[in-house]
């Protein structure tokens, strides 16, 4: 029997009797029909399942009771970040969506040389909004109980200027590349990849990156869609060196 999980943006404690935030209420009412009695399951972002019971199922407000609490053990031992060139369209959806399916802990939009996607200050709060809702109902169907961060997009350099020193590998996806997946070799940090928008990462991306000790990555002598290559790319770090 599927499992049916909701993700509840509030504290979750056993034994509580808690109204779902009015989204996940609409989807367990509207969209699953459930009804006073049925089991879900609940989870907040903390690593944990919560097991829990609907009490009453209205129009406005589905009252649950949380019976018990299940830690997850099934996050990849290999933290991966994708830092990823703003694309277009449902594009980015798509990115966010199975970057998080794929383990990523976090989710960097970056703007580049070569975007065309331009966003103000209201539409980026929009667009962050529904990036992370993607990565919630990304995270009902897979299984995580850990959401990914996903930051404000940010100009390349902005955001090199920024990253914290560390072990982490960081690395480029760049066709001129040498350096294949398997021969990759990662700390307990993880590792940090890039991917360019649609027309790529420019020069001046490159020599920043390079100036910010980034390694090029090369996935295999075809030239991928950007909002392929980065997800390519987790896949094949994730089966060589995390959860295979």
């Amino acid at each position: 029997m599927r499992t049916i999980r909701l993700h509840a943006d509030l504290p979750l404690l056993v034994g509580a009797e808690l109204a779902l935030p009015s989204q996940a209420a609409e989807h367990a009412a509207r969209v699953l029909r459930l009804v006073a009695g049925d089991s879900l399951t609940l989870f907040n972002g903390d690593g944990c399942d919560y097991p829990a019971r609907i009490l009453s199922s209205g129009k406005r407000e589905v009252m649950v009771l949380v019976e018990a609490k299940q830690p997850l053990c099934n996050e990849s031992p290999l933290p991966l970040t994708l830092a990823q060139g703003l694309a277009r369209g449902e594009k980015m959806d798509l990115v966010v969506q199975k970057a998080t399916e794929l383990g990523a802990v976090r989710i960097v939009p970056l703007l580049t040389e070569r975007s065309e996607v331009k966003l103000d200050a209201s539409r980026m709060e929009k667009r962050m909004a529904h990036w992370r809702a993607v990565a919630a109902s990304a995270c009902e169907q897979s299984g995580r109980a850990c959401l990914p961060q996903i930051s404000p997009a940010l100009p390349l350099q902005a955001w090199l200027d920024d990253l914290i020193p560390d072990t982490a590998l960081r690395l480029a996806l760049l066709p001129e590349a040498t350096r294949s997946a398997r021969g990759c070799k990662f700390s307990a940090a993880g590792g940090i990849l890039v991917v360019g928008p649609e027309g790529g990462l420019g020069e001046r991306d490159v020599c920043a990156l390079r100036l910010a000790g980034f390694e090029g990555l090369r996935l295999g002598p075809r030239i991928l869609r950007t909002e392929t290559a980065g997800l390519a790319a987790l896949a094949a770090l994730q089966a060589l060196h995390g959860d295979g």
